[in-house]
């Protein structure tokens, strides 16, 4: 994600992009690379990074190849953030069953809650400034889907776990 929105910042030549994206993606690699180190499982962990890598390179060749038309290049690259922003803000709900049938928030970090509300907020708000789509839209998601995730903490605080009853029951 950061290094699609930091080519993405790049073609516009837009620092704030930029300067994000880029510490994010070092801080990401720093990660990967303590993970890697520490992982007791290197072999599947190292595929599947290399896989990643070698998408991403596949993507970087599309998008400065074969799309020769900046507009349409900085068009393209914007919609594939926005989908891979989206799919991001989604996948902490992929738990919502669970949570609803445990009646249990333990599966839910609240600091990565906060953190997802205002990044997401912050970013809808810059988008609106610069009147730039592919950054607002995408993140309207993070901000309804953090808001649903501190309504799922109100109504099922952790520690106050209910025995499991069928939601038909």
């Amino acid at each position: 994600s950061n290094l699609s929105w930091l080519g993405y910042g790049c073609l516009k030549q837009d620092w704030t992009l930029i300067t994000v994206n880029t510490t994010g993606a070092a801080l990401q690699t720093l990660y990967i690379l303590a993970y890697l180190y520490y992982s007791p499982a290197k072999c599947p962990v190292l595929l599947r990074s290399l896989l990643l890598l070698a998408v991403l390179a596949a993507g970087y060749g599309y998008f400065t190849l074969l799309i020769a038309d900046t507009g349409t290049r900085l068009a393209r690259l914007g919609l594939f953030c926005s989908v891979f922003t989206i799919s991001m803000y989604l996948s902490p709900l992929a738990d919502l069953a669970k949570i609803v049938q445990s009646r249990s928030t333990r599966c839910l970090s609240f600091p990565l809650t906060v953190t997802t509300f205002l990044a997401s907020t912050s970013w809808t708000l810059y988008g609106l400034q610069l009147h730039d789509p592919y950054i607002t839209i995408p993140n309207v998601p993070g901000i309804v889907t953090s808001v649903l995730r501190f309504w799922l903490f109100w109504r099922y605080p952790p520690g106050q776990d209910k025995p499991y009853r069928p939601l038909h029951a």
